[in-house]
């Protein structure tokens, strides 16, 4: 039987305390493990409860929430943490560190009455949770509670006459022949990149890891909110070998720089004679999501046809999935990250189960095998 993801609550307010456990408890699959008011308590906890996740405030007295993750680091805790503080919506920066001292992800508390409208995070909290909690259940080797990441907003459904089930994922149709495309690969151009629920540190790795000499542009959708795109641009920037920023209308695609999509922003790519550039716009959500994977690669389908490389990663739901097969039928070269490496495999399941992924590809190898096929020559 599948074991429940346990969660360890950590927040200064006993009535977030509460609020927070009563999302968990509610959620088929999740349970509280334990609750703690700082990070040294939580320390203290750990040992007792064994969460498989951590929820974690910023602002805490004794020991805050950076000081937890040294100090986790320091232990080497690979409990995942996921952030759930208001000082996120207040400091990018303070976000982007806890990412880099190893958080998973996070998510900014509403910006008013916090006890009367958590309600309104509690659903992406919720599949937070599952999917970072049952990652670490796979690794130490325990079955967790199954879940359809690729339909997010029912994946919490229960089949008829067990109401207090996890909806199991539908059973996997045989993978479809896709559509011959219509031409061969030419040499690469530029690389587009969609990601988004594990994305934060899964594109750490990428881009740490990417080569200097790879040449050509490369532009990123990555789901995140309104305020954080350009602190997590200069986060990668630190340690990619590469420049990375976040993108402006009309910032050139230049060989060996990446730009991020900002948030609540799509972007696309306008082929020129001289040089490419990329417009953002408002246009309205596709998928739910707005920066969306499928609004770049449908433009990088038209702009550059089998001159591009495009990379769909770990993410809930499906964006980016139809549109990559935009560029595998243009003659584009299409990656998938595969399941076991992927935080959630959602996004990457649903593109390579319509035949659009070409190979599937663990994130460890991922950089090198996006360097590789768009510095060879065809």
């Amino acid at each position: 039987m599948p074991d429940p993801i346990s969660v360890l609550v950590v927040d200064d307010s006993a009535l977030m305390r509460n609020l927070i456990s009563r999302i968990v408890d509610s959620t088929p699959g999740l349970r509280t493990a334990e609750k703690a008011m700082n990070g040294l308590f939580a320390l203290q906890k750990i040992p007792r409860c064994h969460p498989d996740v951590i929820v974690l405030d910023i602002e805490m007295p004794e020991m805050n929430g950076i000081e937890f993750l040294k100090e986790r680091k320091r232990l080497g805790i690979e409990i995942p943490v996921v952030i759930l503080s208001s000082v996120a919506k207040r400091g990018a920066q303070v976000t982007m560190e806890a990412l880099s001292l190893g958080a998973s992800d996070f998510i900014t508390k509403p910006s008013g009455s916090v006890s009367s409208d958590i309600h309104t995070v509690a659903g992406e909290l919720s599949r937070m949770l599952v999917a970072y909690g049952s990652q670490y259940q796979r690794e130490k080797g325990k079955e967790p509670p199954r879940y359809d990441f690729s339909a997010p907003e029912r994946m919490f459904e229960a089949p008829a006459g067990a109401p207090s089930a996890v909806r199991a994922p539908a059973p996997r149709a045989p993978r479809p022949e896709p559509p011959k495309p219509k031409r061969a690969p030419a040499s690469t151009e530029i690389v587009a990149i969609g990601i988004s629920t594990g994305g934060p540190n899964a594109l750490r790795e990428v881009f740490a890891r990417i080569s200097p000499d790879l040449g050509r542009p490369v532009v990123v959708v990555q789901h995140m909110p309104a305020g954080f795109t350009e602190e997590f641009a200069a986060s990668l920037d630190r340690i990619c070998p590469l420049e990375v920023k976040e993108a402006a209308d009309g910032d050139l695609l230049k060989p060996g720089r990446v730009l991020i999509a900002p948030g609540d922003w799509h972007i696309v790519v306008e082929k020129r004679s001289l040089a490419g550039v990329v417009r953002v716009n408002q246009d309205p959500p596709e998928n739910g999501h707005r920066p969306s994977a499928d609004v770049l690669f449908r433009s990088v389908a038209r702009e550059y046809g089998n001159k591009a490389l495009a990379v769909i990663m770990t993410g809930m739901g499906k964006d980016g999935a139809v549109e990559l097969g935009s560029v595998y039928g243009e003659g584009g070269i299409t990656l998938g990250q595969d399941e076991a490496s992927s935080v959630v495999y959602g996004m990457p399941k649903v593109a390579f189960e319509m035949g659009h992924v070409m190979e599937q590809v663990p994130l460890g190898n991922m950089a090198a095998r996006i360097s590789e096929l768009a510095m060879e020559k065809r």
